[in-house]
C-alpha cells in the first residue's frame, strides 16, 4: 500500500473517531469525583494507589525499549526504538476507541460499564457517555498500560525486518480487537472466568491475558515476516547474531522489575487491599530467583556468568509469578521463578533449532512459554490463603483444570488470530523490508538517521580577505 493512501487513511479513520466520540458525548454522573469520594472514602487512596501503578506500569515501556535495542545490530536501533515508542501511542488509541469496551463492557466494573455477554463487551467506547467518569478513566488508564504491553512483546520477536507501516497497524489491531477478546474472557465477566472448576480460570496480573497472548502473537509474526537474512546456514542450523549493547539490556531489565511491582502489586487496584505486600515480595522473590538460576545453569554449561542470561531468567521469573502472584506463599514464588529458567530456556532454543523461527531477543521464552507456566502454577501453588484460590499443594485439584483450559485458550487464540492478522497484513501492506534495506540497516531506509551518527569533520574556516 503506497504512504499517500496509508496517510490519507489514517485521516480518515482519525476523523471517524472523533465525529463517533462527539456524537455519543454526554456528561456522566460523576466527572469531578465528588460524588464517588462520598460514597467512599477510600476511594481517593485507592485512585492514587492506581494511577500510581498505571505510572509503573506506563514506564516499562522504556524497559523494553532499552532491553530490545541492547539485544539487536547498531542498524537497526533507531527502528527499534521508533516501534518500542510508537506501538504505545497506536495500541492506547485504538484501546481508548474500540478495545476497552471490547474487554469490560458487561462487567459493570465502574460507569458506563453495563452492556455485555460471555464473548464480549459492548459499552463504554471512546470513553464516552456514562464512561466519561473519574473512575472509569482511572480503570481504562490502568488497563490501557497493560494493552501496550502486549503489543510491546511482538516487536523483539520481529526485530530487524519488519516494515514500520506494517508493524504499526498490527499494533492498532492487538490494541482494538486481538487483546480485549480474550482478556474479557479472563477479566471483564467472560466465559473462562466462569468455568465450573476450581474458582474458574485464574490470571491475577496477566502471565496469560498479556504476557502469553503477546508473546503467540509474536510468534506468528516472526513465522510470517520470516528469519533475518544470514540468520540460518545452508543446513538449517542457527548462526549467533549478536546484539550491540549489553549495558542496554541490563539498564532496560532494572526499569522492567521496577515497574514490575506496578504491574502485579497494582492489580488490586486498591491500596487498601493490604495483600499488596504479599504481591510484592512473591514479584520480588520470583525475579531474583529466576536471575539467579539462569546464572548458575549458564556457568554449568559454559563455565561463564552470562549477563544476559541472568536477565533473561529474571524476566522469565517475573513473568512466571505473574499470574500465581496473589495466591502463593513465598516459598513457592521462588520455586516458581527457578522453574521458569529451564521453561524458557528450552522454549527459545526449540523454536529456533526446530521449528526455525527467529526471536530476536527470545521474547517467546520469557513471555509465552512462562507465561504458559505462570498460569499452570496457579493450579499447582494457591494455598487457599487469598480469594479462596486452591491448587494442588491445598489438596485441590479442579484448579488446575480451569488453568489447563486457558492455557490451550490463549494459545490457540493468540496464535490463530496472529496468523490471520498478519497474513491480511502481507497482503495487503506487505510485511517485510527489502532485503537491501535490511542488509544497508533500517535506521537509515525507514528513518533518514543513524542512533550512533560518526563526528562529521567541521568545515574549514574561510580565510579573511
Amino acid at each position: 500500500m503506497p504512504a499517500r493512501s496509508i496517510r490519507k487513511l489514517t485521516l480518515v479513520l482519525l476523523a471517524l473517531l472523533v465525529s463517533l466520540a462527539g456524537a455519543t458525548a454526554v456528561f456522566a454522573a460523576d466527572t469531578d469525583g465528588e460524588a464517588t469520594l462520598a460514597g467512599d472514602p477510600s476511594a481517593d487512596v485507592n485512585m492514587a494507589w492506581t494511577l500510581t501503578a498505571a505510572f509503573l506500569v506506563f514506564f516499562m515501556q522504556a524497559g523494553f525499549a532499552f532491553l530490545g535495542a541492547g539485544l539487536i545490530r547498531v542498524k537497526h536501533t533507531v527502528n527499534y526504538l521508533k516501534k518500542s515508542f510508537m506501538d504505545f501511542c497506536m495500541t492506547g488509541l485504538s484501546f481508548w476507541a474500540f478495545g476497552f469496551a471490547l474487554m469490560f463492557g458487561g462487567s459493570a466494573i465502574a460507569s458506563g460499564m453495563g452492556e455485555g455477554n460471555a464473548l464480549v463487551g459492548f459499552s463504554g467506547f471512546f470513553l464516552a457517555g456514562e464512561a466519561y467518569d473519574v473512575t472509569t478513566s482511572m480503570f481504562w488508564l490502568f488497563e490501557m498500560v497493560f494493552a501496550a504491553t502486549a503489543a510491546t512483546i511482538v516487536a523483539g520477536m520481529v526485530a530487524e525486518r519488519m516494515r514500520i507501516t506494517a508493524y504499526l497497524a498490527y499494533s492498532f489491531v492487538i490494541g482494538a480487537i486481538i487483546y480485549p477478546i480474550y482478556g474479557h474472557w479472563v477479566w471483564g465477566g467472560g466465559w473462562r472466568a466462569g468455568l465450573p472448576f476450581g474458582s474458574g480460570a485464574i490470571d491475577f496480573a496477566g502471565s496469560g491475558v498479556v504476557h502469553a497472548i503477546g508473546a503467540m502473537i509474536g510468534l506468528a509474526g516472526a513465522k510470517m515476516v520470516g528469519a533475518r537474512t544470514g540468520k540460518f546456514d545452508e543446513t538449517g542450523r542457527p548462526r549467533a547474531i549478536k546484539g550491540h549493547n549489553a549495558g542496554y539490556v541490563v539498564f532496560g531489565t532494572f526499569i522492567l522489575f521496577f515497574g514490575w511491582f506496578g504491574f502485579n502489586a497494582g492489580s488490586t487496584v486498591a491500596a487498601t487491599e493490604l495483600r499488596i505486600s504479599v504481591i510484592a515480595v512473591n514479584t520480588f522473590l520470583a525475579g531474583a530467583a529466576g536471575a539467579v538460576a539462569a546464572l548458575y545453569i549458564g556457568i554449568a554449561r559454559t563455565g561463564k556468568a552470562d549477563i544476559l542470561a541472568a536477565c533473561n531468567g529474571s524476566l522469565a521469573g517475573l513473568v512466571g509469578i505473574t499470574a500465581p502472584c496473589a495466591f502463593v506463599a513465598p516459598w513457592a514464588a521462588v520455586v516458581i521463578g527457578v522453574l521458569a529458567v529451564p521453561i524458557q530456556q528450552s522454549a527459545s532454543s526449540f523454536i529456533e533449532r526446530k521449528l526455525r523461527i527467529d526471536d530476536v531477543v527470545g521474547a517467546f521464552g520469557v513471555h509465552g512459554a512462562a507465561g504458559l507456566w505462570g498460569l499452570l502454577a496457579v493450579g499447582i501453588f494457591a494455598d487457599g490463603s487469598y480469594g479462596g484460590v486452591s491448587g494442588m499443594v491445598a489438596g485441590e485439584f479442579g484448579q488446575i483444570v480451569a488453568q489447563l483450559i486457558s492455557m490451550a485458550t490463549v494459545t490457540a487464540w493468540g496464535l490463530g488470530m496472529g496468523f490471520a492478522m498478519f497474513w491480511v497484513l502481507k497482503k495487503t501492506m506487505g510485511l517485510r523490508a527489502s532485503r537491501q534495506e535490511e542488509i544497508e540497516g533500517l535506521d537509515v531506509a525507514e528513518h533518514g538517521i543513524e542512533a550512533y551518527p560518526a563526528d562529521e569533520p567541521a568545515a574549514p574556516a574561510r580565510a579573511r580577505a
